[in-house]
């Protein structure tokens, strides 16, 4: 038994203010726990401070409403993590240039925490990342730092975050919590915390167990997806619908999930952490080559759609070299402005080197961030999506799916459109290319 620290300010700290840490505080200051949120970027601690929220799955209302209350409060000075009696970490687990774990916030944050960590505390994992993580890098930073044993002084555990920004089945306190700790006192506080905010808590042997539970999860979808963007590719040439063959087997009441294709994939998880687990498993000598063939796969879809583009207006006697070309899209999946990881980026530079021009447009990425997934173009703005505007190009590429926007208008308008979607309406005026 690891004993909680006799006195604290907050039941718990949520370190890492994004997708993944604001809705957790938000989840457990609704369940009446008083929590803090820490993050190092002032600008985002001070327009949570101020009540407005950056993420659009959580109302600007409720932080506000919270805060009031006494329930939230935001800070950047790591000292305050003391007066917390757990601390869960939430930072990014990003890839290297060469496909190599990133773990560096992680161990960073280990280290903010460490100074401050008080016999009793619970330190919790749920960044993405590869098994042994928490209980042997996290933990050596940790115990280095305080001087404190783990499962001894305190507590460690992780357990896999399962944020899906935009899905409306995607409710923290619906969504079973996997959680697996250091030892078997360390797994009895973790989840005494987490049964406050969630209805299920299902236990694993380990930090490493979890760790290979949320690497499970998205290596699947990795694959599957995979495999539709390769039959889809298949399928094109021998002129059969994807989508139609998709709609047709998903009525099959077993034996079948329905995956869907697109321009590539995005986002923080699918993309990044199946190479967490290859880069792990080559410590083993174990070779990962189902895994690597689907990120060739996936990493190639932006590829398949330029040329996609390319064969098509060279099959009407046009040139790209020279052309207007807008992208519809580039958030990595509908109704969120989360672009990190986003295809459709590549698409963009791709298209460029063709010596294109290239614009795009999308109503959640007004602006193009130089946090997000299109570094190289930091600054550019979202076209407007009018009749006179649309007139300017010659081709169109949609990414992204977004409600909202009139495929009608722009199928009326642009006389060529590649759509990696299927959602552009095929009884208009453009001709559609599916990709």
């Amino acid at each position: 038994m690891i004993s909680k620290p006799s006195t604290s300010r907050y039941d718990v700290a949520v370190v890492g203010l994004g997708y993944v840490g604001i809705p957790l505080a938000v989840g457990f200051a609704e369940v009446g726990c008083r929590t803090l949120g820490f993050d190092l970027n002032g600008e985002r601690v001070h327009e949570l401070q101020s009540g407005r929220s950056p993420l659009t799955t959580v109302p600007s209302e409720k932080i506000t409403d919270l805060t009031q209350k006494g329930l939230l409060s935001f800070t950047m000075d790591n000292a305050v993590l003391s007066d917390s009696e757990s601390v869960i970490i939430c930072v990014p687990t990003p890839l290297r240039t060469h496909l190599d774990p990133d773990i560096g916030f992680i161990l960073d944050a280990g280290r903010g925490i460490a100074p401050h960590l008080r016999r009793g505390m619970l330190v919790v994992l749920e960044s993405s990342t590869y098994p042994g993580t928490t209980s042997q890098d996290l933990r050596k930073v940790l115990e280095e730092g305080s001087g404190l044993v783990a499962g001894t002084d305190f507590a460690l555990a992780f357990s896999p975050e399962r944020e899906d920004p935009g899905n409306d089945q995607s409710i923290l306190n619906r969504m079973p919590k996997v959680v697996g700790g250091f030892t078997g006192a360390c797994l009895d506080r973790a989840e005494a915390l987490y049964s406050k905010v969630v209805r299920q808590v299902i236990r694993v042997s380990s930090c490493d167990t979890a760790e290979a539970v949320k690497l499970t999860e998205n290596i699947f979808r990795f694959i599957n997806i995979a495999l539709v963007n390769e039959l889809k590719r298949i399928y094109t040439v021998m002129g059969i619908d994807i989508w139609e063959v998709i709609e047709a087997a998903k009525s099959k009441p077993f034996g079948f999930m329905a995956f869907y294709p697109g321009a590539g994939v995005g986002g923080h998880c699918i993309p990044i952490d199946p190479y967490y687990l290859t880069w792990k498993a080559r410590e083993f000598n174990i070779d990962t080559r189902l895994i690597e063939l689907a990120g060739q796969i996936n990493r190639g879809m932006p590829y398949y759609v330029v040329n996609r583009l390319l064969e098509a207006m060279n099959a009407e006697g046009k040139t790209i070299h020279g052309s207007r070309i807008l992208v519809l899209g580039v958030a990595y999946k509908p109704g969120i402005p989360d672009d990190r990881e986003s295809p459709s980026y590549e698409i963009m530079s791709l298209i460029e080197k063709k010596g294109a021009i290239v614009d795009y447009h999308d109503p959640f990425v007004p602006e193009i961030g130089v946090h997000g997934g299109g570094k190289n173009w930091a600054g550019k703005h979202s076209v407007p999506f009018h009749r006179k505007d649309l007139t300017r190009y010659a081709a169109a590429v949609v990414c992204t799916a977004h409600r909202g926007v009139d495929y009608t208008l722009l199928a009326d308008t642009v006389p060529l459109i590649v759509d990696a979607c299927q959602i552009v309406p095929k009884d208009r005026m453009a001709r559609i290319i599916p990709a």
